[in-house]
């Protein structure tokens, strides 16, 4: 029997193991290795870690960094406080048989591709918009008023992108709350506040985690959202990136600024799991 259970595992693991690393493990180690090649002054190609030192020593790729980083945190704590009630509404208020009908309907704008999504956004916010339109109509406004290309709706538009991802995590960790923890809470005198920071959101907080370093480590790796809500004045790292990559052909210091992105957001998720006494095995089963 040890035989045939050893082989069994070998033939359920593989397909994982391969695709951890064709698709992970040996594209980040390529990149590393690319970032640390340079060419000296003789034409030949060596190892040196300047590629890694500029983004220390020109303030604006650590600073753009760290205002991507900030507003990443921003827009993961926004679409916590949103999705939060819709979850425990659906999971906890409805009606059961209602409950599968809401979680599609909240679900099936995210049918559609990203880029579809923001695009719907931009009519609606631009000059020419839905917006502006009911708002000259009714008086509001006596001329349009731009509400694109700014960080108001940069971060909007982030949000609204990236509800699907903390919205799953919130309603699976909510089915499995107890109702009557939370009548009896309500039948020893607890009121809203105390009852979702006592009973809530403690039973909940591995999904919150889990839902946080989703919406965090996508909204830090996203270009689209940001380059068509944010416009030119919304610096995003991974436009950063694509300047490097695209525009100036500079593959090497592209591959130190995409490396370093990846080894700093995993260090804000890591310092994440220490202040909330998680650990990542437990968040993400």
């Amino acid at each position: 029997m040890k035989p045939g259970i050893r082989w069994g595992l070998v033939i359920f693991i593989s397909p994982v193991l391969a695709w951890l690393t064709l698709l992970i493990v040996l594209p980040q180690v390529d990149m590393f290795i690319m970032a640390i090649r340079a060419e000296n002054p003789l034409g030949e190609m060596g190892f040196s870690l300047g590629n890694f030192k500029l983004f220390f020593l020109e303030p604006i790729y650590w600073r753009t960094f760290a205002r991507t980083a900030i507003f990443s945190v921003l827009v993961t704590f926004l679409t916590f406080l949103i999705t939060m009630p819709v979850a425990f509404y659906i999971t906890k208020v409805v009606s059961p048989k209602f409950q599968g009908f809401l979680a599609v309907l909240v679900l099936m704008p995210f049918w559609v591709s990203e880029l579809v999504r923001v695009y719907g956004w931009m009519i609606l916010l631009r000059e020419s918009g839905v917006i502006n339109h009911f708002l000259l109509k009714f008086g509001v406004l006596e001329q349009p008023m731009e509400m694109l290309y700014n960080d108001v709706a940069m971060v909007m538009g982030l949000v609204y992108t990236s509800m699907l991802f903390m919205l799953v995590p919130l309603l699976s960790a909510l089915e499995s709350l107890d109702n009557n923890l939370i009548e009896a809470a309500y039948d020893l005198g607890g009121n809203v506040w105390s009852i979702a920071m006592r009973i809530v959101i403690p039973h909940c907080l591995p999904g919150i985690v889990s839902g946080s370093i989703v919406v965090f480590m996508l909204t830090l790796g996203n270009y689209l959202t940001p380059n068509l809500m944010g416009g030119k004045n919304g610096l995003w790292f991974t436009e950063q990136i694509y300047n490097q990559f695209i525009a100036s052909f500079n593959w090497n210091q592209g591959s130190a600024f995409g490396f370093l992105l990846l080894i700093l957001s995993s260090g804000i998720i890591w310092l994440g799991l220490k202040l909330t006494h998680q650990r990542l095995g437990k968040v993400v089963q």
